[in-house]
């Protein structure tokens, strides 16, 4: 005799049904962009019922920020921020990890393979989703990275000197992913796998450091 509810069974397919939206909602949006995106390629991808959008998110809108939710809370769980360090690593550790988690993230091939376009088409053409995203997302690990910033400046570095130095740490690593196309172009040789992106990481953090390490002196 089974001890499930008659319940647990459709519970269990709507939570499938869920998982499948957001699934084929991040690749259709990553594709066309949100403006273009409709909920009826959404869910033929998906293998549901056109209605199954509203009665999951409400509007193709909530769909939108639920799958930019979801794509940060799964990469951050895979690339976790500071990913195997001990607490009270030295600052020098605590950036090379922070660089390395977020080039991870952009480049994964995984099951998010669509996240680095979606965020890419989010931050040239932003919707309303971005303040929200912005709020719960992209600000804590600005946090973590001014924090990090901070350490390796000193106490007399300015909040504007922070905040420089952590937006061109930050450019480093999203230029790699936005101009792909012409880096590949102009250097045939460049990959970008897993080796390829631990040695990214550690130039770009020893070459952040050494700009921070002169600058500071000024």
């Amino acid at each position: 005799m089974s001890l499930l509810s008659p319940s647990q069974p459709e519970e269990t397919a709507q939570a499938e049904t869920r998982q499948r939206l957001l699934e084929a909602a991040g690749e259709v949006f990553a594709e066309v962009g949100f403006r273009a995106a409709t909920v009826r390629e959404i869910c033929q991808r998906a293998g549901a019922n056109v209605a199954a959008v509203n009665y999951h998110f409400g509007d193709k809108q909530r769909l939108y920020l639920e799958v930019l939710r979801y794509s940060y809370r799964l990469a951050l769980e895979k690339y976790p921020l500071e990913s195997g360090l001990p607490t009270g690593a030295p600052a020098e550790e605590r950036l090379r990890a922070f660089v390395r988690s977020f080039l991870l993230r952009i480049f994964d091939k995984g099951r998010l393979a669509w996240r680095g376009r979606l965020i890419s088409r989010e931050m040239v053409d932003p919707t309303g989703a971005l303040d929200a995203l912005v709020k719960e997302e992209i600000q804590p690990q600005a946090e973590v990275l001014s924090a990090i910033v901070r350490q390796l400046a000193g106490r007399a570095a300015s909040e504007e000197f922070i905040r420089s130095c952590s937006c061109s740490i930050v450019s480093q690593c999203v230029f790699y992913h936005h101009c792909q196309p012409v880096i590949c172009r102009l250097f045939p040789e460049q990959r970008f796998g897993p080796e390829e992106i631990e040695r990214l990481a550690g130039h770009i953090t020893r070459f952040s450091l050494a700009a921070l390490q002169q600058m500071a002196k000024k």
